[in-house]
């Protein structure tokens, strides 16, 4: 089988003002890149195969950080491991999106991907990783909306904590399925 490790993107400015990102392209803040840099010095002490990263900035950013630290090749990027569209919403603060679609502006109609939609960009690519990287350890750089419903699917459970910026979250592929071996992790950021 194989073993995934989940990274969400750096901060951002967007990340700082509280602004929905989504599909939008914006590049790591000061602090995202330390963070980033702190990760990759973590991960130094590990081995990975390989890192694959979504197509946009933030995580193309975290992503290049650790394979030139830690010498990890990055093997390209993905635009099915984007970020969830959300629509309407995207480049809106909170405080925005209650203004215009009130408290439960979640499930007013604004354009959102839906989870299904998501998850199977998620599948075409996992079945084309596996093909390709059987019984290896591969680094995934994406981002909080899209990596939760994934693991959530993986694991067949929800996850009730938010995703942190370049946490670390490592998924184990057995015959009998998939293990959760470490969620949500950001350690590397303690220092």
């Amino acid at each position: 089988m194989i073993t995934l490790g989940f990274i969400r993107h750096g901060t951002t400015e967007w990340n700082i003002a509280g602004r929905m990102q989504g599909q939008m392209d914006t590049a790591l803040a000061e602090v995202g890149v330390k963070q980033a840099q702190l990760l990759a010095e973590r991960l130094k002490g590990e081995t990975w195969d390989a890192i694959v990263t979504s197509d946009l900035v933030r995580a193309q950013q975290t992503a290049e950080t650790i394979a030139h630290v830690t010498g990890t090749p990055l093997i390209g990027s993905d635009i099915r491991l984007r970020e969830r569209s959300f629509g309407q919403v995207e480049g809106t603060t909170l405080e925005e999106r209650i203004s215009r679609w009130g408290e439960g502006w979640r499930e007013a109609d604004v354009g959102m991907e839906a989870d299904e939609a998501l998850l199977k960009r998620w599948h075409t690519f996992m079945e084309e990783l596996q093909a390709k990287h059987a019984g290896k350890r591969i680094l995934i750089v994406s981002h909080g909306g899209y990596i939760a419903p994934v693991v959530e699917r993986m694991l067949g459970r929800r996850i009730e904590e938010h995703l942190n910026n370049t946490s670390l979250t490592i998924i184990e592929g057995d015959p009998t399925g998939w293990n959760c071996k470490l969620l949500n992790c950001t350690i590397h950021l303690n220092t």
